[in-house]
């Protein structure tokens, strides 16, 4: 009975003593649900599991993240922030000033961040000189997306000017074919927006304008330019746009069902993700003008209680820029690394394209930072830009009235 018990106090003593290992856990709050997207997020969430992580998926879709940030909010008041979240831009810095951002400086220097990633962009991942975000990858907005088929069939090549984009929309709307797919989404509006900006400003107008907030910019001749073009294009879309996704305009494209999309290289994921080959079936180039507007989607760390999700966001920003995951995320993706170091051998000629724009943008002073993709401006501004854009898109209003209520906006939000 004696040894019993000597037995049962040296086990107990011997479970207390020895450390219990945090399992590590991961919830992660993101707005990647269509096919391309999904496909990328599944990637990492292997990679988690690989490294015996529990992850615990929080998609959240529709508003290029506007439901995201919402739910987001919700759940950062209630007190129970997830362990990572799909933000970027000066969202990063705005999360920060709240108090809720974690330091991932540790896993940042151990794996020596700072080497690897562009200047620019590794500043848009600090908070205050400490590192408390995760780049994932590089996206170009400022694309065209054309069906191949449509164009040959038409005599149309990949217009270059915003007059030879509007001479192919009319050539293909005479033709019975709708010239430019387009979801009736205040982001999607945006989009093309800024391209139209960066296209007929350049890209010193395009910083005036929709970085530094400049009036004499917002109420310029160019800008009521930048808005009569909008009206042009407003009449290439077809009846059904308002409310569509934008991947469900990318189908449009992919299916023939129209001939272009202006919109980011996500859509590039879509075309792959259904099997499409660039050059062959679908043709890819820059907006009409000089420049290279990027969107850098990255993950924030939340502050989060017990070892095990602390475990987990540390594996979890190391994966996120380790160079298996950036090259394999962004084949998928449709983006480019934001690695400086890993190779495109296995890259398609898009994302080649991508690639040398955004170093020769970078030498010549044109890399700029998207406003409609949440880079360049803080949310009450860009949210005061697009909804002038979007009132504008769907509406009558001249040009005229367009940039004095553009400046009138700006104003009133700062």
């Amino acid at each position: 009975m004696k040894f019993t018990s000597v037995f049962a106090a040296s086990t107990a003593a011997l479970m207390i003593a020895t450390p219990v290992l945090a399992e590590p856990k991961a919830e992660v709050l993101h707005w990647w649900t269509s096919g391309g997207e999904a496909k990328s997020v599944a990637v990492l969430q292997q990679e988690f599991a690989d490294r015996g992580g529990e992850w615990t998926d929080m998609p959240v879709a529709g508003g290029g993240g506007d439901a995201a940030m919402t739910a987001l909010r919700a759940r950062v008041l209630a007190g129970n922030a997830p362990t990572a979240v799909q933000l970027k831009g000066p969202a990063i810095q705005e999360w920060y000033e709240e108090g809720v951002l974690a330091d991932i400086s540790d896993v940042a220097e151990e794996q020596k961040w700072a080497d690897v990633l562009p200047a620019a962009i590794a500043e848009h991942m600090k908070c205050e000189g400490h590192w408390c975000a995760a780049p994932v990858n590089v996206h170009r907005v400022d694309w065209i997306w054309a069906n191949k088929e449509i164009l040959d069939a038409n005599g149309i090549e990949m217009p270059t000017t915003w007059d030879e984009f509007n001479a192919a929309a009319e050539k293909l709307q005479a033709a019975g074919i709708t010239p430019l797919a387009h979801g009736g989404q205040a982001w999607q509006d945006a989009t093309v927006f800024e391209t139209v900006v960066l296209g007929l400003g350049g890209a010193e107008f395009y910083k005036a304008a929709l970085v530094d907030l400049d009036n004499d910019a917002l109420t310029s001749d160019t800008m009521k330019a930048v808005f009569d073009e909008m009206r042009v294009l407003r009449g290439y879309v077809d009846d059904n746009f308002s409310g569509r996704d934008w991947n469900l305009a990318t189908a449009m494209v992919m299916n023939g069902e129209a001939a272009f999309q202006i919109m980011g290289d996500w859509a590039k994921g879509e075309f792959l993700a259904a099997g499409k080959v660039p050059g062959e079936d679908f043709l890819c180039g820059a907006t009409p003008g000089k420049g290279f507007l990027y969107n850098v989607d990255s993950f924030a760390m939340f502050e989060v209680d017990g070892d095990d999700n602390k475990e987990g966001q540390a594996i979890l920003s190391e994966l996120i820029v380790g160079p298996s995951f950036q090259e394999t995320f962004n084949l998928n993706k449709g983006s480019i690394p934001v690695r400086t170091d890993v190779s495109l051998e296995k890259f398609d000629m898009c994302a080649v394209k991508s690639s040398e724009d955004m170093i020769a943008a970078e030498e010549a002073g044109s890399l700029l930072p998207s406003y409609a993709h949440g880079m360049a401006l803080r949310g009450a501004q860009s949210g005061a830009i697009t909804d002038v854009v979007t009132a504008h898109f769907n509406s009558d209003m001249s040009s005229d009235e367009a940039v004095q209520m553009l400046s009138d906006a700006v104003a009133n939000s700062m």
